[in-house]
């Protein structure tokens, strides 16, 4: 029984193409901003600076800053919720309890991102796994709950919680104050992966010094993982309402959604302009200052404004898509949406490669915005063209098929039969 229910689970699933092609679309900018950052990873470049181009660096920077960074990412996430909705609800059809297979897909999901943060720190697969493990409880939680979890996750709820903790302690360290100044650690040298590059004082590095960070970045008081994980609650609220299954006959729907995000970006947008400028960056170690609550709010209406741009990137994308003449061209961004995993961890892989000191840091590290932008370009595009190439033959990507074979703990249908067969 426990094998028929495993084969009927397993085989391939009919597909949303609009959801592998907004995928496609997200990966796009997640691979865009990421080489603007240099995927993390900081190396000594060479003295003399390449492919400069200081006016055209300065507008693609301000691209990157102000419509790409955390939005398209915030796309993946969402997905990822819907993506959660809708195994279980296609298991669940079949009289299939999909909730212990879905934990064990988190664990393997969890090793692969710990995996490749040995190459970049700035992965965001290990967390995913993590928040996908927290989904299971939430499938059947009423709408309304979840609803109200979203919200309290965007408005900072878990962060006011820590800046409560973190101002009450303040006054006790504050005495120390003085003396900590005066007694100020010498300067650090340079880290070991730097003086003596190599893959493993890289690796080292992440797990040693980056692994922190990133959970304090995602945890702490900037919270950017809670935010993620509100997308993710958000994906199975509109798996559960069946919006994507529908999409293609509520065109009119869709218009005052996408007029709907956008005015409430610009609202948004609006009063983050009228409010005294904070420095939000300094949630990222506030040391023995005391956190503001009108930091806070600048903090929560950072957070909302950029879901809301996100909600209207997502729904601008569709509606082009459901058009004659956009739709065509951008369903060219499907199978590289049908192969995400693969494709965003060799983007990684590719991003190591080119930043890391151990390989060709010094080189691609000196490099302008531009220049490493429109590389990007040239990456995806790759990346997109392979995997049209690979989905003729394969019913999957190489990693895909590998996550499903572990999942079931049996080798899994990968390639495609041949209409003789």
């Amino acid at each position: 029984m426990n094998m028929k229910q495993n084969s009927s689970l397993s085989s391939p699933l009919k597909r949303i193409t609009v959801l592998d092609a907004l995928r496609g679309f997200a990966l796009l900018g997640v691979i865009l901003m990421h080489m603007i950052q240099h995927f993390g990873i900081f190396s000594m470049s060479s003295q003399q600076e390449t492919l400069q181009f200081p006016a055209l660096d300065e507008a693609i920077q301000w691209i990157g800053n102000n419509i790409i960074m955390g939005r398209f990412i915030n796309i993946f996430a969402f997905l990822f919720g819907l993506s959660f909705f809708i195994q279980m609800d296609r298991a669940a059809k079949k009289g299939i309890d999909f909730r212990k297979r879905f934990v064990w897909r988190m664990i393997l999901l969890l090793g692969m991102g710990l995996l490749s943060h040995s190459f970049y720190s700035v992965e965001i697969i290990s967390i995913y796994g993590f928040f996908g493990l927290l989904m299971i409880p939430l499938y059947r939680v009423k709408k309304w709950i979840l609803l109200a979890l979203v919200g309290f996750l965007l408005l900072g709820g878990p962060r006011a919680i820590q800046v409560i903790n973190h101002n009450s302690n303040v006054g006790t360290e504050q005495t120390d104050s003085e003396e900590s100044v005066n007694n100020r650690p010498p300067d650090r040298e340079l880290p070991e992966h730097i003086t003596n590059p190599s893959f493993f004082n890289s690796a080292k590095h992440n797990y040693e010094e980056r692994l922190g960070g990133k959970l304090n970045y995602q945890f702490g008081l900037i919270g950017r993982g809670y935010v993620t994980f509100a997308l993710f609650v958000l994906g199975l609220v509109l798996g559960r309402i069946r919006f994507f299954e529908n999409i293609h006959r509520q065109k009119r729907q869709n218009l005052f959604l996408f007029i709907g995000f956008v005015v409430a970006t610009l609202l948004v947008t609006l009063i983050q302009n009228v409010m005294p400028a904070q420095n939000i960056r300094a949630l990222f170690g506030p040391g023995d200052e005391t956190i503001s609550a009108s930091l806070l709010m600048a903090k929560a209406l950072d957070d909302i404004g950029m879901v809301l741009f996100t909600g209207s990137l997502t729904m601008g994308f569709i509606l082009l898509y459901q058009t004659r003449h956009f739709g065509k061209h951008l369903d060219v961004l499907a199978p590289y949406g049908r192969t995400a995993l693969t494709n965003y961890i060799m983007q990684g892989f590719i991003g190591s490669i080119l930043f890391s000191p151990w390989a060709f840091g010094s080189s691609f590290g000196s490099w302008g915005v531009s220049a490493l932008f429109f590389l990007g370009i040239v990456i995806y595009a790759l990346q997109g063209i392979i995997s049209k190439l690979w989905l003729e033959y394969y019913l999957y990507g190489p990693l895909e098929w590998l996550w499903r074979s572990g999942t079931y703990l049996s080798f899994q249908p990968f390639k495609k039969k041949s209409p003789k067969e």
